[in-house]
C-alpha cells in the first residue's frame, strides 16, 4: 500500500502533538501549582529568548504549536535588529511557527511563583527546521556527519566570574583572608577555601541543576580571583549537550543574582586577568560502540591514537582560522586571545598540555577524546559544536595531517596565528571554504551580516579610554 510523504507526515505531527500532550500531562501532575511557562529559544549569540504564557495556554502551545518572530534569532547583541537581513525588522518581522521541545520541560526552581520553562525549536513553512536557529544549524550539521561520527559523546567546561553585586563597577567578589578581613591577593588556583566562601551559592546551584535535569559536575577555582569552572557531565547527544550548557548559564546567572552577585560569562571581563573559556570534549564511536579514535580498546594506554583521531586534529587545525568568529563572537572575545593568557593562539594540538588549541587529556582507551579549547565562554555552544564537527568531518574525509604534535611538558613559544581581531575572523568566516559545505548559505549570510553589523556600531563608540588618551594629549 502507498502511503504519500505528505500523510506521513500528518502521522508524525499527529504523534508528536499525543507526546506533547503526554509530558505536559505528566509534568502538571507533579506540578499542579505551576501558573506560568516561559518558552525559550537560543539565538546566535548563546542568549535564550522567547516569551511566557499563562496555564490557560499550556495545552494548546504544546499541542497545536504557537508562532514567533523567527528573526529573534538574529538580534544584535543588544536585543535590535539588524538592518538588511532578512526576517528583521525591515521586512515586517514576519512570524514563524515553532514547536516546544516538550523533554525539555522543568520547573523553573528560582523563580518567586511556580514557573516552568522549555526550549523550543522553529520550522519554516515547509515544515523543516528554520534555517538561523543555532539549534537547526547544529542539527543539520549532524545529519551531514553521521557516517563518519555514527555517535559523538560530548562534555561541555564552563569557566565564568563571579562579580560583586554591590560595586560601583564591575570587580570580582574576592573572597577574604580570614582573621584580617582583607581581599586574597592572588588567584589560589584549586583552593577548596575559595569554595567554601561560596558554598551557600554552590549549594542553591546544584539544587536548582537538579530541579532542571543539568548534569552538572566538577566545580573547581580557576586561574583569577573568583573565576571558577562546572564541568557538565558528558552525553552522547551533542543537541541535549548543549541544551545543558545554555541552561547551565541561565541557572548559574539565576543563582548568583539570588545571592547577591554577578555571574560573568565575558571571554575576558579584566585586562590584567584570566580569560573565561568554554572547552569542548568529544569522542567518537562506530556502530559497534567503539571509539574510532583509540586503536585498542581494551588496555589503558594513552596514546595510541588511530588515523581517524590524527585527521580529526588536521581538520579542526585547517578549519579552525574560518571558524574563529564561532568562537570568539565579540568585540571582548579577542582580549582573551592573547599568547600570556591561557587561551589558545595558533593552531596546535598535543597530550595532556594546556597551552594548546586541542589537547588529548589523559585517559583510557575506551574514552580516548579530545578538547578543543578555542572557544570562549562567551561563544554560542550549539554553533561551537557545529564548526568542531564540520572541522571532524572535512579532516577525517581529507585525511588532513595534524602536524607536529607538542609533547606533554614540552615548553612552547606561542605565535599569534589564530585571528585576534574582530574584523579579520569575520574576513575568515565570509571567505571560508570548509563550513560552507555543513552551514547553510543563508545562515552564513545573516551570520556574517550580524556580527559586521555590531563591529561597526561597537567601533563607533567613544569610551573613556578615547577621553584618558586623548583629551589632554591632542
Amino acid at each position: 500500500m502507498f502511503v504519500s510523504e505528505k500523510y506521513k507526515a500528518f502521522l508524525m505531527t499527529k504523534k508528536l502533538k499525543t507526546k506533547n500532550s503526554s509530558v505536559l500531562k505528566k509534568f502538571l501532575k507533579k506540578n499542579p501549582k505551576t501558573i506560568e511557562m516561559e518558552i525559550l529559544v537560543a539565538d546566535i549569540h548563546g542568549v535564550l529568548r522567547g516569551k511566557r504564557i499563562r496555564s490557560n495556554e499550556f495545552e494548546s502551545v504544546f499541542k497545536d504549536g504557537f508562532t514567533m518572530p523567527g528573526g529573534t534569532v538574529l538580534l544584535d547583541i543588544l536585543g535590535g535588529a539588524v538592518p538588511d537581513i532578512s526576517w528583521s525588522g525591515d521586512d515586517g518581522d514576519p512570524d514563524t511557527d515553532a514547536e516546544v521541545i516538550a523533554e525539555s520541560l522543568v520547573p523553573i526552581p528560582w523563580a518567586k511563583k511556580p514557573s516552568a520553562q522549555v526550549l523550543f525549536n522553529f520550522n519554516n513553512d515547509k515544515g523543516d527546521l528554520f534555517f538561523a536557529q543555532p539549534r537547526s544549524v547544529l542539527s543539520d550539521v549532524l545529519n551531514k556527519v553521521k557516517k563518519t561520527a555514527p555517535k559523538i559523546v560530548m562534555a561541555v567546561e564552563l569557566e565564568f566570574y563571579l562579580l560583586d553585586g554591590n560595586a560601583d563597577r564591575p570587580k570580582p567578589k574576592t573572597s577574604l583572608i580570614p582573621g584580617i578581613g582583607r581581599p586574597q591577593p592572588g588567584p589560589q588556583v584549586y583552593h577548596p577555601d575559595d569554595l567554601w566562601d561560596i558554598e551557600n551559592f554552590l549549594d542553591d546551584l546544584h539544587k536548582n541543576c537538579e530541579a532542571q535535569n543539568i548534569p552538572a559536575g566538577t566545580t573547581i577555582s580557576e586561574y583569577a580571583p573568583a573565576q571558577f569552572e562546572i564541568n557538565l557531565h558528558h552525553v552522547d547527544d551533542p543537541l541535549l549537550a548543549c541544551d545543558h550548557a545554555v541552561l547551565l548559564k541561565r541557572a548559574i546567572k539565576a543563582t548568583a543574582r539570588q545571592h547577591g552577585f554577578v555571574a560573568c560569562f565575558m571571554a575576558k571581563p579584566f585586562e590584567e586577568e584570566s580569560g573565561s573559556g568554554m572547552h569542548i570534549h568529544m569522542s567518537v564511536y562506530d556502530k559497534k560502540n567503539k571509539n574510532i579514535f583509540s586503536k585498542n580498546q581494551d588496555k589503558n594506554i594513552n596514546p595510541p591514537f588511530t588515523d581517524s583521531l590524527r585527521h580529526t586534529i588536521g581538520g579542526l587545525k585547517k578549519s579552525m582560522a574560518e571558524s574563529t568568529l564561532i568562537f570568539a563572537p565579540n568585540a571582548n572575545s579577542y582580549r582573551r586571545l592573547r599568547p600570556d593568557m591561557f587561551a589558545p593562539v595558533e593552531p596546535n594540538w598535543g597530550v595532556n598540555h594546556r597551552n594548546v588549541s586541542i589537547r588529548i587529556p589523559v585517559s583510557n582507551a575506551k574514552n580516548l577524546r579530545f578538547e578543543h579549547r578555542v572557544a570562549g565562554a562567551d561563544a554560542n555552544p550549539y554553533l561551537v559544536t557545529a564548526a568542531i564537527l564540520a572541522g571532524l568531518d572535512h579532516g577525517i574525509k581529507n585525511q588532513c595531517n595534524p602536524g607536529k604534535m607538542v609533547k606533554q611538558g614540552e615548553v612552547i613559544t606561542l605565535e599569534q596565528k589564530i585571528p585576534n581581531r574582530w574584523i579579520k575572523a569575520i574576513d575568515h568566516f565570509e571567505k571560508n571554504k570548509i563550513l560552507r559545505d555543513y552551514f547553510n548559505d543563508e545562515f552564513c549570510k545573516s551570520y556574517a551580516m550580524n556580527r559586521r553589523f555590531e563591529e561597526s556600531e561597537f567601533n563607533n563608540q567613544i569610551s573613556n579610554v578615547d577621553f584618558d588618551w586623548y583629551l589632554r594629549s591632542v
